[in-house]
């Protein structure tokens, strides 16, 4: 019973986190423009978050596994109230990428939450698990920019203050409602035996099945965020849709991942193994995204792009729960980190690598895309005979 209200509270933890990123990234070129910030500038203040994060991530996840899962929650969330305050405040470009910097500094909520449900789960229900959290996220990544647009009509702060006060919410859900899952006994005994250094990053990756499965999230994550960059360029310039019109595209392409995160509970049931839905669905996510980069015309672009969208949302639960099912108990918080700074990696290659060949075309950004879910594919294979 324990274990399912804290499931329920961080499902809702991550819905309200999620809406409040996700309000303020239309609203960031507006607000950076405000201050003389060109395109390039916008790029890295987008990329600063990711490399923040890529940071102190793995730290955060350790420092749970030696001081408890609930205070690390509850330090994040502060820390993501905070940044969001800061946007209020902002007289210049430098409180902006501050705000940004601190955000991803203090954005160990993932793999803090990712770690709670490791802890109160088992192998049987990991995945199912993990699934509703891919889900809350995706919801409040869906939600988010379409709240942010409509506050920004009552006022250029009105998102940042509401974004702050959902934080202020999930701070007092954590520190009033959420049960701890990491008790003292194991606690104590992670303290002695465990330590993080950046070592990590790379001792993590020697782990079978854990390393493959980590790299695996990378080159997917690396593929995802690729993808958006020429889903932009291609709806605006190729497609010639309004403003709305992609804004209306995009939440489609969200609805799609949290549809394939509502099918795991299925995909476990007749297909036991989790390497195998994830072969099979890294696979088709291949075949959808090489599709798209051969069309110029709507609705074939779009059904290649919904394809994608379902299987790709079975990449999360699938992969959490294989690191999770060979991890050691005492490192759950410091690999589910290690995990994620590899995520924020490939949020920030992504739209780097896609910009070098938007040159030669747009499409090209979509073969990229697919060049690296081919090598996740190779992985995958790998990972199947490990895990």
């Amino acid at each position: 019973m324990k274990s399912n209200k804290n499931l329920w509270i961080l499902v809702f933890i991550c819905i309200i986190n999620s809406i409040g990123f996700g309000i303020i990234v239309p609203l960031l070129y507006t607000i950076g423009k405000k201050y003389g910030a060109t395109p390039q500038t916008i790029g890295l203040l987008t990329a600063a978050f990711s490399v923040a994060q890529f940071i102190a991530t793995p730290f955060m996840g350790a420092l749970s596994d030696r001081f408890g899962r609930k205070p690390l929650l509850t330090i994040s969330l502060i820390g993501t109230c905070i940044s969001f305050l800061m946007f209020t405040w902002a007289e210049s470009l430098m409180i902006i990428f501050a705000a940004r910097i601190l955000d991803g500094l203090t954005g160990g909520n993932i793999s803090v939450a990712q770690a709670m449900v490791t802890d109160t789960s088992t192998a049987k229900d990991r995945a199912k698990k993990f699934g509703f959290l891919s889900s809350a996220f995706g919801f409040g990544f869906v939600i988010g920019p379409a709240a942010g647009g409509l506050l920004n009509e009552l006022g250029p702060k009105v998102p940042f203050y509401f974004a702050a006060a959902i934080s202020l919410t999930g701070i007092l859900l954590t520190m009033f409602f959420l049960e701890e899952t990491n008790p003292a006994a194991k606690r104590s005994k992670a303290k002695k035996d465990s330590k993080f250094s950046f070592k990590s990053l790379v001792t993590v990756l020697k782990m079978p099945a854990v390393g493959l499965a980590i790299l695996v999230g990378f080159l997917l994550t690396t593929a995802q965020f690729t993808m958006l960059i020429g889903f932009q360029t291609f709806t605006l310039d190729i497609l010639k849709l309004k403003p709305t019109q992609i804004g209306i595209f995009y939440a489609a392409f969200g609805v799609s991942g949290i549809l394939g995160q509502l099918i795991v509970p299925g995909a476990i049931k007749f297909i036991k193994a989790k390497s195998v839905i994830l072969l099979i669905s890294t696979a088709l996510c291949l075949a959808a995204m090489a599709g798209s980069g051969f069309t110029a015309v709507l609705i074939p672009f779009a059904i290649c792009i919904f394809i994608y969208g379902i299987f790709n949302g079975l990449r999360n639960p699938m992969l959490n729960a294989i690191i999770a099912d060979h991890n050691d108990p005492k490192r759950q918080g410091e690999v589910m980190g290690v995990n994620q700074a590899y995520i924020s990696l490939g949020q920030v290659i992504g739209p780097i690598t896609a910009g070098f060949v938007a040159v030669i075309s747009v499409h090209t950004v979509f073969w990229l895309a697919s060049f690296y879910i081919l090598i996740a594919l190779l992985f995958s294979f790998m990972l199947k005979a490990k895990a």
